[in-house]
């Protein structure tokens, strides 16, 4: 009777041993079918933290103050502010010019601003340009005509163009990287078209070098 029993303990104590070893090993299992937490992940990545392109190129667009030269501006409560209307149609082309004396602006070295879409200096005068999808903004840019653009500095991507001229030159997006002026550009080509062709700048010769 005593082996009976010392035997069924045995068992038993064999068969819940079986049994937790195969729970021990099923466990892992359950964790590891979750395949699509790293995926995720990756792609958010690859995109500034944001989960798509677009979505990071607004990002910068907003932090990099893109809006304060490329968004024109109507009076508020508390002074000027973005026209959301217009979002990044550049200088309206409607706008007269600034009355003031470029000419006179380089002898002086001074640089002022119409409405934060114009501005003139030594350089003479430049303006904002549409950044909307529209046919008179970059709606038919390609991708690397942008990047051109900017990290070499060349006006409207292209070769054989005149160099872009402040503020354009002197902005942060001309150091950005690559992968974040593709952002840029992909966010744009989403934005609502505002036809609107700024005015062509109005350059002075580059002043004489001084001996």
């Amino acid at each position: 009777m005593k082996k009976w029993t010392v035997t069924r303990v045995l068992f038993t104590f064999s068969f819940v041993l079986f049994f937790a070893c195969t729970n021990s090993k099923t466990e892992p299992l359950a964790t590891t079918s979750n395949t699509a937490t790293p995926a995720t992940a990756d792609a958010k990545n690859n995109f500034g933290g944001f989960e798509s392109q677009v979505k990071w190129g607004e990002s910068i667009v907003k932090n990099a103050g893109c809006n304060d030269c490329h968004t024109p501006k109507k009076m508020g409560p508390n002074g000027p502010e973005d026209d959301m209307s217009l979002l990044l149609s550049g200088h309206p082309a409607q706008m007269p010019p600034p009355d003031f004396d470029a000419k006179e602006a380089a002898k002086k070295g001074l640089i002022v601003t119409q409405s934060f879409t114009s501005w003139t200096g030594p350089w003479g005068t430049t303006y904002a340009v549409n950044l909307t999808s529209d046919a008179s903004g970059i709606g038919g840019w390609k991708e690397e005509q942008f990047i051109k653009a900017l990290h070499e500095r060349k006006w409207m991507g292209l070769d054989n163009t005149r160099p872009l001229m402040p503020p354009m030159s002197l902005m942060p997006a001309t150091k950005m990287s690559d992968d974040e002026l593709k952002a840029i550009f992909a966010y744009l080509k989403t934005t609502t078209p505002v036809k609107n062709i700024a005015p062509q700048a109005v350059l002075l010769p580059p002043p004489a070098a001084k001996s």
